[in-house]
């Protein structure tokens, strides 16, 4: 399987994380893969009146530079990651 696929199926797998899955990881997950899917930023900070928006693009500004496939390879492994904290908490 190509990388191209592996980033889509990770991104699949993504949407089963925990809910207690903590805003700061699902942060780095969306700018990885707006990163990845779209390249580096194109649209101008939102407002400080729309806090959720606007951590959402500066976590997409903090990846900014990264190539297409070096995005992809940290998003899947990240994924890969936060699922073996979800599976080892719950097996606490």
């Amino acid at each position: 399987m190509g990388l191209q696929e592996d980033f889509e199926e990770y991104a699949e797998k993504a949407k089963t994380l925990p809910e207690s899955t903590s805003n700061e990881n699902k942060l780095i997950l969306y700018g990885l893969y707006k990163q990845a899917t779209v390249g580096d930023v194109n649209t101008s900070r939102p407002g400080m009146f729309n806090p959720r928006e606007r951590a959402k693009w500066d976590a997409w500004k903090a990846v900014e530079g990264k190539s297409k496939e070096e995005a992809m390879s940290d998003y899947i492994t990240k994924v890969k990651q936060l699922q073996e904290e979800a599976a080892a908490a719950g097996a606490s």
